[in-house]
């Protein structure tokens, strides 16, 4: 009886909760669809802070001393004392010349020597017989004038000799060629046998290794941006850090000083030469070898930094994609400054309060809701030196926005 009198409610109250439950569902499926629909994406925020300046010049390295070696006399090479290659120490024997003809010489010239000194002493003797017979008045005085015009005569001709020997005696020891500097001696050492032509044929190179120069050339721009090299050569005022990169990529260890720049531009170029001294105890460094040299002194204040990563470039349009107050990806355009590692000074269009989107843009338009993954730049490789991470390089996340895109 009961149930019979109640069958209304009853089943106006199951139309109810099955209207409810049919309602609740459908707003949940469509929660799960909008949130399927979000791209996922990675964000950072903008850097704000003090950002070191660098520039980069193409360098070579040259040594600091280099000398051509050649021998002071002519002859024939006889022996040598070294291998090419080698390490020598200043005054080290290198060469030996056939030093037959100059002992020869030194032998003759002691001999003309001996001669005017017996004819000198003569003539000294006879002086000083004659000056007693003028006191004597036994003989005029033309007699002893002439007689001390004689001694003055032998008395030059036997220093002329003295100096011939001696020049004699100098030509014998230069058959012997020494290493006028310590360091290195290069390979295009002459071999024995070869005739060696005073002041004229090369026999080695020697140049110090350690330390070396890397010697660059810098625009008259560049030159006015570090007008103050000058004061920093002397060690006053803001020194600049000069590093350099060898051409497999690998920077080198140590850092090296600027030390010498040109007094002039060069006209043909417009471009000024400059040197930095860099040690090199192990010798990697070799005259010759290219380098790219950085120069890191200037810090710009309280910069915008943007990674790399998140600048897109459309024609003569350079926009990044930022995450909007919605929650919506946006497209904003930049005006970039200088490259530090992986980041891009930023002169215009953003700020500290704005966060960019750094990984899934390969699909990513203006407009689209986003599903933000927010990150730092340890775990994304960034860095003021160099970017550790692969460039434009598709993710597993990335390909798979891409495919719930499409």
């Amino acid at each position: 009886m009961f149930f019979a009198k109640n069958k209304k409610p009853l089943a106006l109250m199951l139309t109810l909760a099955l209207s409810a439950t049919v309602l609740l569902s459908g707003c949940g499926a469509k929660q799960q669809q909008q949130a399927a629909g979000a791209t996922q994406v990675k964000a950072m925020k903008v850097l704000q802070q003090d950002a070191p300046v660098s520039s980069e010049y193409a360098g070579q390295v040259v040594g600091r001393d280099e000398v051509k070696v050649q021998s002071k006399v002519s002859g024939k090479i006889v022996e040598k004392y070294f291998h090419g290659g080698d390490h020598v120490e200043a005054g080290q024997p290198l060469y030996r010349l056939d030093s037959r003809q100059y002992e020869s010489a030194v032998l003759q010239a002691q001999a003309n020597l001996a001669q005017s000194q017996a004819t000198l002493s003569n003539a000294q003797t006879d002086l000083y017989r004659d000056q007693s017979l003028l006191a004597a008045d036994a003989i005029s005085e033309q007699t002893v004038t002439t007689q001390q015009a004689n001694v003055n005569a032998y008395s030059a001709a036997t220093a002329a000799n003295e100096a011939l020997v001696q020049k004699a005696q100098q030509d014998l020891d230069d058959t012997v060629v020494y290493a006028p500097m310590s360091g290195q001696v290069s390979v295009d050492d002459v071999a024995v046998g070869t005739f060696a032509t005073a002041g004229n044929t090369n026999l080695v190179t020697i140049g110090t290794i350690d330390p070396v120069f890397v010697q660059f050339s810098i625009s008259e721009a560049e030159y006015l941006k570090f007008r103050n090299i000058q004061s920093m050569q002397s060690g006053s005022g803001d020194a600049l850090d000069v590093t350099v990169k060898l051409s497999d990529g690998s920077t080198y260890p140590m850092d090296g000083r600027i030390v010498q720049a040109d007094r002039a531009l060069a006209q043909n170029t417009g471009t000024l030469t400059v040197k930095a001294l860099f040690p090199n105890p192990n010798g990697l460094l070799l005259p010759g070898m290219f380098a790219r040299v950085k120069l890191t002194g200037e810090t710009i204040p309280n910069a915008i930094l943007v990674p790399q990563r998140a600048v897109q470039q459309l024609l003569d349009k350079t926009f990044v994609m930022v995450v909007g107050a919605d929650g919506k990806s946006e497209s904003r355009s930049i005006e970039l400054g200088q490259q530090i590692g992986s980041y891009y000074i930023v002169k215009s269009g953003l700020s500290a309060n704005d966060t960019v989107v750094v990984e899934g843009l390969s699909s990513l338009t203006e407009g689209k809701d986003l599903a933000v993954t927010m990150v730092t730049p340890e775990e994304m490789g960034f860095s003021f030196d160099e970017d550790t991470t692969p460039f434009d390089t598709m993710t597993s996340s990335e390909a798979n926005s891409g495919d719930s895109n499409s």
